[in-house]
């Protein structure tokens, strides 16, 4: 199948013995020049989609075909793994199948399902979670959605910071049990708290957030956490410099003068400048 040998690529970080920092991406450059730096993995987030979709914080307006047509572009431009947050199936469990169902053929090589209850309802003030047993359902319906049985199938809890450690561990045994690849928390900031987690996962762990109370590498592996999280710089960092180079050319300044510009190089690697100049000699004449 075309994208498998990327979900397996994928799936051999979470069966392996190392924590890995994926690289935030938020578009076919991002995720091309990732892949050129070496990491092992992608991360496309739901904020960050639509962030860069609709320049709009993650309220969840953001539409699923929008979010799969953006994993699509990047897929498309490179051959990392990319492992997408899918948020909460956009939906019901009904829901949550056609959503696997559009990522799938959108090439992402892991998706996790989550369960907030979202979008958030009118007059809540703050973060709820759907009760466990539709939780379950929604891991259950993606998996029987998934084709490919290298696509890697995600729950995600929230629970250890909106209902606390002991829903969190209650709702970790229970996602553990449904089958899914993977088990992805958000929320966690200590290592009691990791410790007790991972006393009862069975599978391995994603970590949403790093604090400085659990920023080690080897730590996290010795937990079985395989993915941790590093927020999303990049496109914070894309923010500034756009703001910055906007800012000095409307205020007058020569355009050989703005600094941060990339060398000719850089740009040309992301570009792939060399391959598409060979495919215009040998097709073009």
């Amino acid at each position: 199948m075309k994208w498998q040998k990327r979900r397996e690529a994928g799936r051999a970080v979470l069966q392996g013995a190392a924590c890995v920092h994926p690289a935030s991406v938020h578009d076919p450059l991002t995720g091309r020049i990732a892949e050129n730096l070496g990491f092992e993995l992608g991360m496309f987030a739901g904020s960050i989609a639509s962030l860069t979709v609709l320049a709009a914080p993650d309220l969840i307006t953001l539409t699923l075909t929008e979010f799969a047509e953006q994993a699509l572009r990047i897929n498309r431009a490179c051959t990392l793994p990319v492992v997408v947050d899918a948020d909460h199936g956009y939906g019901n469990a009904l829901n949550v199948m056609r959503t696997v169902e559009e990522l799938e053929v959108a090439g992402v090589s892991a998706m996790s399902i989550e369960d907030t209850e979202l979008p958030r309802p009118y007059g809540v003030e703050k973060p709820r979670l759907i009760s466990l047993d539709e939780g379950v359902g929604k891991i259950r319906a993606a998996l029987a959605a998934r084709v490919d049985p290298s696509l890697c199938i995600l729950a995600r809890t929230g629970a250890t910071s909106i209902t606390g450690l002991d829903d969190a561990l209650v709702r970790a045994r229970a996602y553990c049990a449904t089958g899914a690849d993977g088990l992805f928390l958000t929320g966690v900031t200590t290592r009691d708290q990791l410790d007790k987690l991972a006393e009862v996962a069975t599978l391995p762990l994603i970590l949403g957030t790093v604090s400085p109370a659990i920023n080690d590498r080897e730590y996290l592996a010795s937990r079985g956490v395989r993915i941790a999280l590093q927020g999303h710089l990049p496109i914070q960092a894309a923010i500034a410099a756009i703001h910055a180079t906007l800012k000095a050319l409307r205020e007058g300044s020569n355009p050989g003068d703005v600094p941060g510009m990339p060398p000719a190089a850089l740009s040309r690697m992301a570009s792939r400048d060399s391959e598409h100049a060979g495919w215009t000699a040998a097709f073009l004449g």
